[in-house]
C-alpha cells in the first residue's frame, strides 16, 4: 500500500517538474531528470519487494 502511494506521488511530482508548465519553464530538464531517476529506483524497489 505504501509503495503504491509513493509511486503515485512520484508520478505527480514528475509531471509537475516538466518544463512545459509555466512555473517551471526556466528550470530546464534537470528536475524532471532527477525525479525520473528517483522514480526508476522506486519502481525497482517495488518490484523487488523492498517497499
Amino acid at each position: 500500500m505504501l509503495g503504491t502511494i509513493l509511486l503515485i506521488l512520484l508520478i505527480f511530482m514528475l509531471l509537475g517538474a516538466l518544463p512545459t508548465w509555466p512555473h517551471s519553464r526556466s528550470w530546464g530538464y534537470m528536475p524532471s531528470g532527477t525525479l525520473g531517476i528517483v522514480l526508476i529506483v522506486v519502481i525497482i524497489l517495488v518490484l523487488a519487494g523492498r517497499v
